[in-house]
């Protein structure tokens, strides 16, 4: 049976740090960078552990200025 893992696409400039999206990821996937900003002063979201990535998308559905994209990939 095919297992879907997702892969997750952060636009890093656009983030504001809101935390909408880490809240909202079932897995734990999402953290805050705590030592990094970005151009605009705010502290980003990385992806800290990829690899629990379920590509469910409830981090981009929750984040305002659509900074996350989702990608679900069939590992066969």
């Amino acid at each position: 049976m095919a297992k879907i893992i997702g892969a997750l696409d952060i636009n890093r400039e656009r983030c504001k740090g809101c935390d909408l999206c880490v809240i909202a990821c079932p897995c734990d996937v999402l953290s805050l960078s705590t030592k990094d900003v970005n151009d605009r002063g705010y502290h980003y979201v990385c992806d800290s552990s990829p690899d629990a990535c379920i590509g469910c998308a409830a981090c981009a559905t929750v984040c305002p200025d659509g900074c996350i994209t989702v990608y679900r990939v069939v590992e066969k």
